[in-house]
């Protein structure tokens, strides 16, 4: 495992974006792509972290976290569904097909927690017990098992909207897609996620809740597409030490992204207002937790590539960018 120390020093030029020469270059929050010939596209996972929507912050190595891990979970999970990866050209990098990504994206819940306005249990402590369409029974404690997950799907957010949540009745009712591909979607993101559950169990590690994203390919398949089951999309907890955390009444250890989301949200911020300020220690032991998420999930120990990125990726590309 990388030191703490490390880490702190590879901060200072941890990759922000990468300027590959390709035309077609788009950035999301934590990742860029292009457009390739033979209906290909590169995406680039990059070490931006997007903790809330005013909060973009640097954490070494993640971009190579998230991108072979999506790639192992890929793999896990291809026999139910197949996905949009072709090759793993470089730790930060990945060949897909250019799928026609779905308006909906499907968050999956096993367990009742969040801190923001629209986590589950900030909704039920506030007294809410109808809640994306679901009936929630009384006396349930925070950070506590549902009795089966839930699929609460939400839209995309466009030109910097912010996502509508909607009921699973909604996502058919507005046209969003089909109900014959609804349910295929909704079947396979339950499954998947019953598997995620079954292999983080086996690895020591309780898989809290997750979002997917699925797409449709040149040639009709739906495909499941972006990442699937990293700190970023879902959430972790170590199952050695949750139960004694939960009868103590303390929230438990998060090996994700919401690490960094409750460190603000203890210093008072939840997306709005004043940013605090923050040590760099935060985000390397976020950077510890991304890694070892990587190690318990994979069996393999975490081999770091080397920055630059760019140089490196238009080497390993020469193929690609002719």
């Amino acid at each position: 495992m990388l030191s703490q120390i490390e880490l702190l020093k590879l901060l200072p030029q941890a990759l922000d974006e990468t300027n590959l020469p390709l035309p077609g270059k788009t950035s999301g929050k934590v990742r860029d792509w292009y457009n390739l010939s033979g209906g290909k596209r590169l995406i680039v996972t990059t070490d931006r972290l997007s903790a809330f929507d005013r909060i973009l912050a640097r954490v070494p190595y993640k971009g190579q976290v998230l991108n072979q891990l999506s790639d192992w979970w890929f793999a896990q999970t291809a026999d139910i569904l197949p996905n949009h990866i072709e090759s793993l050209p470089d730790p930060n990098a990945a060949i897909v097909t250019r799928a026609e990504p779905f308006l909906v994206e499907v968050i999956v819940r096993g367990y009742i927690t969040g801190v923001t306005s629209t986590a589950l249990w900030y909704r039920y402590a506030l007294g809410e017990r109808e809640i994306y369409g679901y009936t929630f029974p009384e006396g349930l404690k925070k950070n506590a098992a549902l009795p089966e997950p839930i699929i609460t799907p939400t839209t995309k957010g466009v030109d910097g909207a912010h996502d509508e949540r909607l009921t699973c009745a909604e996502v058919t009712e507005k046209g969003l897609l089909d109900s014959a591909t609804w349910e295929q979607v909704q079947s396979a993101a339950l499954a998947i996620f019953k598997r995620g559950q079954e292999l983080a169990r086996q690895a020591g590690l309780i898989l809290v809740d997750t979002k997917y994203e699925f797409g449709r390919a040149p040639d009709g398949r739906v495909l499941l597409i972006d990442e699937v089951h990293t700190p970023d999309s879902s959430r972790f907890w170590k199952a050695d030490s949750y139960q004694a955390q939960v009868a103590a009444g303390k929230e438990p250890e998060n090996f994700d992204k919401e690490f960094v989301r409750i460190a603000y949200a203890e210093k008072g911020y939840r997306g709005e207002g004043e940013i605090p300020a923050m040590p760099a220690e935060l985000w390397a032991s976020a950077s510890q937790r991304y890694i070892t998420i990587y190690e318990m999930l994979t069996g393999q120990a975490f081999v770091p590539g080397s920055y630059p990125v760019e140089a490196r990726l238009v080497e390993n590309l020469k193929e690609f960018l002719k």
